[in-house]
């Protein structure tokens, strides 16, 4: 599913020429003539690629995308301050977030609220207009587009519950600028998610091969579903939604070798991450929803969308030794540097079987390749700690995250297609829904299905915890998650951060379990009473 760029932009700017002065209201701006846009299920099909464009870019730093931050590590700034890595490059923008001296004026805080009322905005205009509008082609097409937008609305509350608490809820295009917002409380908005997500799962499309690559499907509302369960405790309706997909026949644990580098060295885990194998058309049944992000293709992924190689890889071209290399994942910047309790050498994290403990997966042998320094050529570069530690030139690093360009080894985006649902983390939310019901057996039978296509050992009722899981979402979902929400839906962001990361852990206090709201959110709403989080 590749977008019109300009119909992307357009749609974006409709949106948003009110500018940033209210992050909330969407005021309506008549020459535009959205009443032109939406007035057949053409027009609409172009406002759901504006939706699809702008959740896409919820992780854009810089360039031309239909929302970008404007600072380095948005990505980052939901992985950092976890039990999952410390600073290396220590970017100003990742800076307040690992160092957790974050405030309500920081960049990324104001960026990400900014996104996520964006993609809110956009989805209650397409909702406003599905109603109105009475030219449809198809029979279906209105309950479809409201799918959609339903779909995004949740997707975006997620956000933003996970990051800020109680938010505003808004359902509903305004023709003037509202000052009057209260926070809605976070159990309200959950409820509205449900909602939207159960109509989305009625009315959204069945059969993913009937659908065009990255467009979603009722499957991706029923994972996404399960999760907003999850965090209302609701332990039930979360492990129903799961099941439904899984038992769904659509999709399954990929166990076989497949796609483009099914005949080179690897195995089925490396395969999961490989160029162009992200989507159905490549062979992957286990990917329920991904993001299109497609190397030089109309509507594609750009340079600043998708940094997240950037993020994970080390610097190793700055070793004398090394050069620039795709093979070795390209022009890393070392911003999340990986503890070792869980990734290194004497860690005993992963069991010696456990094929995503593979050379295939983690990349632990590093050799010189600049053959212009032959006394060097070809021999191990041992990582050490001060390689590792000191300099962040050199450790352990994620090969799902390599991506390079050998015509263009400075090129800094990462264009593969984005897998944000895939089955193996149904599964973990199937087994967090258990583990939440007491049914220590049936978790042990949900995380067991991921652990055997890993060829790690099954896991006994004596051994299955919360903890238990949260390592296994590490193994399996390392980076492709967002760590924060995680820990912060199980309640175990300030045990494990305080317990693993050496370098958040000893200032993480019990208020950072949420940002603060935007300084300038709270200043532009004069006519109603809107507090900052406690304590900043």
């Amino acid at each position: 599913m590749k977008y019109n760029h300009l119909l992307i932009v357009a749609l974006f700017l409709m949106l948003m020429l009110d500018g940033c002065s209210d992050f909330l209201d969407e005021k309506l701006q008549s020459q535009l003539a959205p009443d032109n846009t939406f007035a057949s299920s053409q027009g609409f099909e172009s406002s759901s690629a504006g939706l699809y464009a702008i959740a896409r870019s919820e992780y854009n730093t810089y360039g031309s995308s239909a929302f970008m931050h404007g600072y380095a590590c948005p990505y980052e700034s939901q992985q950092i301050a976890t039990d999952l890595a410390t600073m290396g490059t220590k970017d100003g923008s990742l800076q307040p977030f690992g160092y957790l001296t974050l405030t309500s004026n920081t960049g990324i805080v104001n960026s990400t609220w900014k996104w996520a009322f964006s993609l809110i905005n956009a989805a209650n205009e397409v909702l406003a207009y599905a109603e109105k509008n009475t030219n449809w082609d198809n029979d279906n097409d209105q309950a479809l587009y409201q799918a959609e937008a339903r779909f995004f609305r949740a997707y975006a509350y997620r956000t933003l519950v996970y990051l800020y608490g109680d938010v505003p809820y808004v359902d509903k295009i305004s023709e003037k600028v509202r000052r009057d917002f209260t926070r809605t409380p976070k159990d309200e908005v959950l409820k509205h998610m449900v909602e939207d997500l159960q109509y989305a799962c009625e009315h959204l499309p069945e059969n993913p091969d009937n659908v065009k690559d990255g467009k979603l499907t009722k499957w991706a509302a029923e994972h996404l579903l399960s999760e907003v369960y999850l965090m209302q405790k609701n332990y039930d309706e979360a492990e129903k939604a799961a099941l439904a997909v899984i038992n769904s026949g659509y999709f399954k644990l990929m166990n076989d070798r497949f796609g483009v580098a099914k005949d080179q060295p690897g195995d089925v885990y490396s395969d999961l991450f490989k160029e162009y194998n992200q989507n159905r058309k490549g062979g992957n049944k286990e990917t329920i929803w991904a993001m299109q992000f497609e190397f030089q293709t109309t509507g594609g992924g750009g340079e600043y969308d998708d940094w997240t190689r950037r993020a994970w890889e080390p610097k190793y071209f700055e070793i004398q030794g090394f050069t620039l290399a795709d093979s070795l994942g390209g022009r890393g910047l070392s911003q999340l540097v990986p503890l070792e309790w869980w990734i290194g050498p004497n860690s005993n994290f992963f069991e010696r079987s456990d094929i995503r403990n593979s050379e295939y997966n983690i990349k632990r042998h590093w050799y010189y390749n600049n053959t212009k320094m032959p006394n060097l050529y070809g021999k191990e570069c041992p990582i050490t700690d001060n390689t590792w530690h000191v300099t962040y030139r050199l450790y352990p690093a994620l090969t799902k995250f390599f991506y390079g360009k050998a015509n263009n080894l400075t090129y800094a985006g990462t264009n593969k297609d984005r897998v944000k649902f895939r089955l193996a983390e149904t599964y973990l939310l199937l087994c967090e829904a258990r583990l939440g019901k007491g049914d220590i057996n049936g978790a042990c039978d949900a995380i067991n299905n991921v652990r055997k296509r890993a060829h790690a050992s099954l896991i006994t009722p004596s051994k299955m915890t919360m903890d238990l899981l949260l390592d296994e979402r590490i193994r399996e979902l390392v980076g492709e998650e967002s760590r924060r929400f995680t820990l912060v839906r199980t309640g175990k962001l300030l045990e494990r951060t305080r317990k693993y990361n050496t370098e958040a852990g000893p200032n993480m206090q019990d208020y950072h379990v949420l940002w603060p709201i935007p300084q300038s959110v709270i200043d532009a709403n004069t006519e109603a009473d809107f507090p900052q989080n406690p304590d900043y």
